[in-house]
């Protein structure tokens, strides 16, 4: 159904609700396909005789698809709406899952993840633009919360699943799970999702580039990317710090950072109701980078100082950092228009993808010269200089 058609359509509450787990559901699906072949990387390694290096390669082509497409994806979100870009995209995610579990050599199975990669980055901006188009402001942040649980979800599930899947039955029968997840995904979203209503095409005032307005957008791109840093170095690194450098079982670092990632999610939530209550994004955004930047200066602390509760400041962390996302997502999302938003997520996915892709190598070599306390102390300059940087003033944000 097209903008046009659902322009005066009044939904009802409920319906609203199920758009939007519709919408965290196809969010949830893409993070299966994308982040789950880094669970093939044991099987690859130790039965293909794949290196490290290749293996890695094969499960980072996902990632690579999603990189190269998110703005494209944004742009169609733009003109054809986003029913038309979660249909479509799911579909496709859906049919690079059967070739790529039936890839019979490893370029081809590198290739069909890539593809499926490309395909399942549809669903960034067009079921952000779903939550944003269907939900007030004063319920928007909690609902964009929600839908950002999607991403912990996602990986946990492909965890749970395509690890266990992989090391018994083989990496064809693993990659039916993002399949299933992604066919499952269409079929709800076709039952239940509309296109948000939006004003005339013809209105100048929403379809002039926003970026040529003010420097707000560029801003929060900056802000978080710059989180990305200790977000994705706690994420990277906490399992291996608590096995080396505390001593910890694999086992029962496994649980607690699985555990983490829970409390991270919840912690999105709490933070788009909080934005909810205090009608602001950036005010709890700015917040949020206060709490990284401590959290991890005493993270870094601790760590050096070798006090238990450096463990605790781990979890601490780990939720402080992520809780970011969905507001940054909002808030770009509101600004930019229902006629830019969809790029303007996608530049804002494509810019946190690339920080987090350099911060596991880098971070690694400071690792190995540094250690891991100075590494998080290091890591907390990062969040510092966001603070400086998110907008002051946003009270267009939430009219």
């Amino acid at each position: 159904m097209t903008n046009t058609a659902t322009s005066e359509i009044t939904v009802s509450s409920a319906r609203r609700w199920a758009m939007l787990a519709a919408s965290t559901l196809a969010q949830a699906a893409a993070a299966v396909t994308i982040h789950g072949p880094a669970f093939l990387i044991p099987v690859l390694h130790e039965r293909r005789g794949l290196s490290l290096a290749e293996s890695g390669t094969v499960a980072a082509a996902p990632t690579l698809g999603v990189m190269l497409t998110l703005v494209v994806w944004g742009a169609v979100v733009d003109r054809r709406g986003e029913r038309f870009v979660l249909i479509v995209g799911l579909a496709a995610t859906a049919v690079a899952g059967v070739l790529s579990a039936m890839a019979d050599s490893t370029a081809l199975l590198a290739l069909t993840l890539f593809l499926a990669g490309a395909a399942a980055a549809s669903t960034a901006s067009a079921s952000g633009r779903v939550v944003v188009g269907w939900f007030p402001p004063e319920r928007r942040g909690l609902a964009m919360g929600i839908r950002q649980m999607a991403q912990p979800v996602g990986v946990g599930v492909g965890a749970i699943s395509i690890a266990v899947i992989a090391d018994r039955h083989g990496i064809s029968t693993a990659l039916w799970v993002p399949t299933l997840a992604a066919l499952v995904a269409l079929a709800i979203t076709a039952a239940v999702v509309l296109d948000p209503p939006r004003p005339a095409r013809t209105d100048a005032e929403h379809v002039a580039n926003p970026y040529r307005t003010d420097g707000f957008l560029a801003r929060i791109h900056g802000v978080s990317v710059l989180l990305v840093v200790p977000q994705f170095l706690v994420w990277t690194f906490a399992l291996v710090w608590l096995t080396d450098d505390r001593d910890w079982s694999p086992a029962a670092a496994g649980a607690l950072v699985g555990a983490s990632q829970v409390v991270g999610a919840l912690g999105r939530i709490a933070a788009g109701q909080l934005s909810d209550m205090v009608r602001s994004r950036l005010r709890p955004l700015r917040w949020v980078a206060i709490a990284a930047a401590l959290s991890m200066g005493a993270l870094g602390l601790t760590a050096h100082l070798d006090w238990g509760i450096a463990v605790a400041l781990m979890v601490l962390a780990t939720t402080v950092t992520v809780a970011d996302n969905g507001l940054a997502f909002t808030a770009v999302a509101e600004r930019a228009g229902p006629f830019w938003s969809g790029r303007a997520l996608g530049a804002q996915n494509t810019a946190q993808y690339l920080a987090a892709s350099a911060v596991p190598p880098i971070a690694g070599l400071v690792v190995t010269q540094w250690g891991y306390a100075a590494t998080f102390a290091v890591a907390a300059l990062f969040p510092l200089i966001a603070v400086a940087l998110v907008p002051v003033r946003d009270e267009r944000a939430l009219t």
